[in-house]
């Protein structure tokens, strides 16, 4: 039964993926947080549970990286959410060193013959429980620890960065955004359960290596040796993370936005938001422009999907920013935008002469609309006339 903790939380890692083809991009750190997470429940699982020398000489030690990723991801998650900025700058990615380092670290164990590593696994595991090995530079031990002592230690690295932000979020836009009370509930239940998590390891390792206080609890020892003890806390613990994610269905989508909207908080608030920040509108509009041209030669605009939250992913350009582009530079919004462009490329479909070939229906299909009639009322909008119509009139010239 314990396999199926993990296996949910995959599911639900991929669910997190997958609303990235659309919507906010920070769900990809979070999906990659949430599938490291319960690779190690699964890996763990492999290697207590199957008593299978394949599956622990798979599981052994191979996937100790992951472990010291947690953190950064978790850390990475929260940056790009408060920011609103979802590229990493170069610092970020020093982040990644300790797991680089834990890699190099193994690679004595690592590249044994795997018959020689399952031997090793088995016997540590089943037998000895002694887990000293010939590493590069740090102990199993110490690495055993550490993993758990460093995603405490970004649990509140994260905290106190949502906490900076938070405070410059009011003072740059005087209020904080209607999202704010849901992403601050997310962000602390997710170090909450990480900060147990990895308490309960770091006192599960300490007694299995043999470092630990005597409390003269008989209660408290047997706890913390027992692996039935450790994998329930972990994998209970990792899935009812995966279970809230489900609680909060604007983090799952990825529709909440950290930073206020103020488009209609009055006419002050209404003039500061067309202020602009970082550059001038002009500068801002000219760019998009010229993203816009080249992005639109794949014509996005025929998938039935096609979107405002899909374009700015794919541009990586703020959704604000783009709908204030529209409404300003344009002069019209996203969806009447999308929809010339759609009888745009229909107009071009029937002047090319494939309305001989194939039904309106088809045209309006491959033109992206999700009806006929929706094709056909968009069309006479503008145009004023058919499809039909606009063929014959084609045909007789």
């Amino acid at each position: 039964m314990g396999i199926i903790f993990p296996l949910f939380g995959i599911f639900t890692s991929f669910i997190l993926i997958y609303y990235l083809s659309s919507l906010n991009r920070s769900n990809a750190f979070l999906a990659l947080f949430f599938l490291c997470c319960n690779l190690i429940v699964m890996v763990y699982y492999g290697l207590h549970y199957t008593v299978d020398p394949f599956w622990e000489g798979i599981c052994f030690v191979h996937w100790l990286p992951l472990s010291f990723l947690l953190g950064p991801f978790l850390f990475y998650y929260v940056k790009t959410m408060v920011t609103n900025n979802h590229k990493l700058e170069k610092i970020d990615y020093l982040h990644l060193i300790p797991a680089a380092f834990i890699f190099i670290n193994c690679l004595p164990f690592t590249t044994l013959p795997f018959e020689e590593k399952s031997r090793i696994a088995h016997e540590i595991v089943n037998v000895t429980l002694k887990y000293t090995l010939d590493f590069q530079f740090v102990s199993f031990e110490f690495i055993l620890i550490s993993r758990s002592l460093h995603l405490i230690a970004y649990c509140l690295i994260s905290l106190v960065y949502f906490t900076i932000y938070s405070k410059k979020t009011k003072v740059n836009f005087g209020q904080l955004s209607t999202n704010h009370a849901i992403l601050k509930r997310w962000i602390y239940l997710l170090c909450a359960i990480q900060f147990v998590i990895s308490s309960n390891s770091v006192l599960h390792i300490l007694h299995v290596v043999g470092i630990y206080f005597d409390f003269e609890s008989e209660a408290y020892t047997k706890i913390f040796t027992s692996k039935n003890h450790y994998l329930t806390v972990a994998g209970g613990g990792f899935f009812l993370q995966n279970l809230f994610l489900f609680l909060f269905p604007k983090i799952l989508y990825g529709n909440v936005s950290f930073i206020p909207d103020t488009s209609n908080g009055g006419l002050f608030n209404d003039i500061k938001s067309n202020l602009p920040k970082r550059r001038k509108p002009v500068e801002i509009n000219f760019e998009i422009d010229e993203e816009l041209a080249s992005y639109l030669i794949s014509r996005p605009f025929t998938k039935k999907e096609f979107s405002i939250a899909q374009t700015a992913f794919d541009l990586k350009i703020p959704e604000r920013t783009l709908s204030l582009y529209f409404n300003t530079h344009l002069g019209l919004s996203f969806s009447d935008w999308k929809k010339k462009l759609r009888i745009d490329y229909a107009i071009e479909m029937i002047k090319s002469g494939d309305s001989k070939k194939i039904t309106i229906e088809a045209i309006s299909s491959n033109a992206g609309f999700a009806s006929r009639s929706k094709f056909i009322d968009a069309f006479k909008e503008q145009t004023g006339i058919t499809p039909s119509a606009y063929i014959k009139y084609l045909e007789k010239k």
